[in-house]
């Protein structure tokens, strides 16, 4: 995953494969996530009445953002602060095991990920994934 910035002041993107970014729309800063569901650009879903920079600023909606939209964790082995209680659990769950059996569970989860998940099952898969590639198994695929 990658984050980037455009200052529109000295960078005028409008429009993105043709798509209308609408900078400023629905408050500032513009955020915007791309991935293979939205590949031309999708808006930050407000979750509060604060404004975007207040809002955005709370670290807890940041992150929630960066997991919603990346389709990943930032719960990992070497960082447990950002795990929420499901999450350390299953942390706990696979830490000691073999790197053979992370390894199936990550072809197992990639295949809930990719299928016709329900997406509460697919976030919770995408997790589950991001965890235990914080292992160090499956390193070339993140």
């Amino acid at each position: 995953m990658e984050f980037g910035d455009v200052n529109l002041s000295e960078q005028q993107v409008r429009e993105y494969e043709g798509e209308n970014q609408s900078p400023g729309a629905g408050g500032w800063p513009t955020v915007r996530y791309f991935n293979k569901d939205c590949p031309k650009g999708c808006p930050y879903e407000k979750k509060t009445g604060d404004a975007m920079c207040t809002e955005l600023g709370n670290d807890k909606y940041m992150e929630a953002y960066v997991e919603e939209a990346g389709g990943v964790s930032l719960c990992s082995k070497a960082s447990t602060e950002a795990c929420d209680e499901r999450s350390l659990k299953y942390l706990n769950k696979w830490d000691g095991k073999s790197a053979e059996d992370v390894a199936k569970e990550i072809e197992r989860l990639g295949k809930v990920t990719s299928g016709k998940s329900k997406p509460e099952l697919a976030e919770w898969a995408a997790k589950r994934l991001s965890i235990l590639k914080s292992f160090g198994a499956g390193k070339d695929e993140l």
